[in-house]
């Protein structure tokens, strides 16, 4: 991933978002802010403003007797789980071994310093209605 671009809105419709709500990761906002109408910025955002740093408490040990024979465990396998409390959990197959499988809960980020190419191509008040959603259209 260092040095990829992962994503771009350069083609497609512009990012919009709330100032302030937390939409986009901290850095970013925090640094968009201000900026004016048609202003291009190269903005590079450390990991701790981003996706935060890479925590080797967040690899977890699990048995591969509690995967379904369904799913095909491979290294890089993102799987979509939840909690005890039902709340949804993104993880990683990290690694493969004879008994257990090693889930990374680390965002794919974390631990990245990020670079954004900004434009700001609209800057207006939020509606009422976005306002209450708590999102921008």
């Amino acid at each position: 991933m260092d040095g990829k671009i992962i994503d771009s809105s350069k083609d497609s419709e512009p990012i919009c978002f709330l100032q302030g709500r937390g939409e986009i990761i901290p850095g970013l906002e925090r640094q968009i802010y201000g900026m004016t109408l048609g202003e291009n910025q190269a903005i590079t955002v450390a990991a701790e403003e981003g996706y935060g740093e890479y925590d080797e408490d967040d690899l977890v040990e699990v048995s591969r007797d509690e995967f379904p024979e369904s799913i095909a465990l491979e290294v890089g396998v993102q799987l979509k789980l939840k909690d005890q409390d039902g709340h949804p959990l993104n993880a990683r197959v990290s690694e493969i071994e004879d008994e257990i499988v090693i889930l990374d809960f680390n965002h794919v980020l974390a631990g990245k310093e990020l670079h954004f190419d900004v434009t700001v191509v609209e800057l207006r008040p939020a509606s009422q209605e976005e306002l209450n959603h708590g999102h921008s259209h």
